[in-house]
């Protein structure tokens, strides 16, 4: 997976820091756990988990499983939590619902008849 381009955020208080939201890779546990710690939440479980890196720490982060966000209390995080809440929703596979598709039938127009004489 690619990660998110790079956009200017405000919620860093440099305007000229960038944001990235990507998976998390093994080398980031050290920093999960750091970011868990100030957040005063238990360590991370190792499942696949987004953060929000803004530049270059790690400001917040998501498991894609459903579990709690944890974020650097220190930091204006609530946006960035939203940013990777949204993008767990698009990485969500749907809900397996049956593909029905609604065909109209297509049939040629009734034309009304002349009244006959």
């Amino acid at each position: 997976m690619q990660p998110t381009p790079t956009i200017p955020t405000h919620a860093s208080r440099n305007p000229d820091e960038t944001l990235i939201i990507r998976m998390a890779v093994p080398a980031d546990a050290p920093a999960l756990r750091q970011l868990a710690q100030l957040d005063s939440a238990p360590p991370p479980e190792p499942v696949p988990t987004l953060v929000a890196e803004v530049g270059g720490a790690l400001r917040a982060a998501l498991s894609l499983d459903g579990g709690s966000a944890i974020a650097n209390p220190f930091e204006r995080t609530a946006d960035l939590v939203a940013m990777l809440a949204a993008r767990v929703g698009q990485l969500e596979t749907p809900t397996s619902r049956p593909a029905t598709r609604r065909w109209r039938s297509i049939r040629a127009p009734r034309l009304a008849s002349a009244p006959r004489t």
